[in-house]
């Protein structure tokens, strides 16, 4: 490794070779950090490529599976000059490339939503937006079509009438009449997008439908099924799990055919993993994402975003604290990203730089794995996520 060296202000001057060996600009700065005896140089680079946006805490279900039957974060929408204060730090992150409209919300009860996409494609940002489509209208989707909307991942977690108001609380014979009503948007004005994504949320109750839910999904002309399992929040839902410590059997493996009037392509297929220590890697961070709420407030992923609790691998409550890195009222979006805590954040899950809670022969009695931290590494820790185990997955 060549010489470091300062200035006279103490500012780190790095050789052009270090620099363009590494692919970085000539004038990037560096955050120095410690890690067991390691000094490591993090460059402060405006490099994210997704960005969530909160648009509402409210939705139009109250489903059982929800976070929102637990916690105790308020019901609001975005205001519109803190989408405004988005939109005006989106320059700034020049590798920026997605929006994704989704929540633990319904972001079609916005009353602005369509506004808030315009805005955004304006800019010439690709599209996702997630939704229950029970207000997927043909107006809407006309709409969207229109806008040039790329993805719109719908949630179905079951076929059958009951399986699906088991869940959802309502009759899923609308949701499937708008996702016609999609298509005919689709084909009346001359588009193949936005391509059709169907997200099942897997248990106990409804996973024996999920071969009947590909060949739905070929019906609706769906191009992906993302299949997750459940994160328990309530007793009830805690009996439904279906992963555990030791390996299961997966429910089912392959793709699917979808047939789009003169053509027939192959729809993707995506499964969870079914136990723990299969895999500890947060997508988030690896894709380069980060999630703004419904206040302005920063986070770094779905799990850290809201005040909740939920039930562990193996069985105990867990109480889980909203990890705010910036608001954009106050910062802009580049500034928070860049800022030291969320960019050795970042270092440390990319690494995964936690200790392995469900492993540890402690872990029956050990207190703090009744919040989210560590006996070491960074806090709030990541240490037993079910995300970064890919046991839990989102679009």
């Amino acid at each position: 490794m060549p010489n470091i060296l300062t200035d006279s202000n103490g500012r780190l001057i790095l050789p052009k070779s270090f620099l363009q060996r590494r692919h970085l600009p000539a004038n990037v700065d560096f955050w120095l950090n410690e890690r067991e005896g390691d000094l490591i140089l993090h460059p402060r680079l405006p490099n994210a490529r997704k960005l969530y946006i909160e648009a509402t805490t409210a939705c139009n279900l109250q489903c059982r599976t929800c976070i929102r039957n637990i916690w105790s974060d308020p019901i609001a929408a975005m205001k519109r000059e803190t989408f405004d204060r988005i939109l005006e730090s989106l320059p700034g992150l020049p590798e920026l490339n997605r929006i994704v409209f989704t929540s633990f919300g319904e972001s079609l009860t916005h009353p602005s939503i369509l506004d808030m996409i315009e805005a955004v494609r304006a800019r010439g940002l690709a599209v996702t937006l997630g939704t229950n489509g029970l207000l997927l209208t043909s107006k809407v989707s006309a709409e969207l079509v229109r806008l040039g909307v790329d993805r719109i991942v719908v949630s179905l977690d079951g076929v059958s009438p009951d399986i699906y108001e088991n869940v959802r609380g309502t009759d899923m014979s609308e949701v499937l009449h708008n996702l016609h009503s999609l298509n005919e948007a689709k084909y009346q004005l001359e588009s193949l997008i936005p391509t059709l994504g169907i997200e099942f949320v897997a248990l106990k109750s409804n996973v024996h439908e999920l071969g009947s839910l590909t060949r739905l999904a070929s019906h609706l002309k769906a191009a992906r099924v993302l299949v997750s399992n459940v994160l328990p929040y309530t007793e009830d839902i805690l009996a439904e799990v279906l992963y555990g410590y030791e390996p299961q059997a997966p429910f089912m493996t392959g793709g699917f055919p979808v047939r789009a009037d003169a053509w027939v392509t192959w729809g993707t297929l995506e499964l969870p993993h079914m136990h723990w220590g299969a895999e500890r890697r947060c997508r988030f961070v690896n894709d380069r994402s980060m999630v703004v709420g419904w206040d302005g407030e920063v986070s770094p992923c779905y799990a850290l975003s809201h005040n909740y609790s939920y039930y562990a691998i193996d069985g105990r409550k867990k109480d889980v604290s909203r990890y705010q890195l910036g608001n954009v009222h106050d910062n802009s979006l580049a500034d928070i990203w860049m800022s030291e805590d969320y960019t050795l954040f970042r270092s440390e899950v990319r690494i995964f730089h936690f200790p392995s809670c469900p492993d540890c022969d402690l872990r029956d009695t050990c207190d703090l794995r009744g919040e989210n931290e560590g006996c070491w590494g960074w806090n709030p820790s990541c240490a037993d996520c079910l995300w970064a185990q890919d046991i839990i997955r989102c679009p």
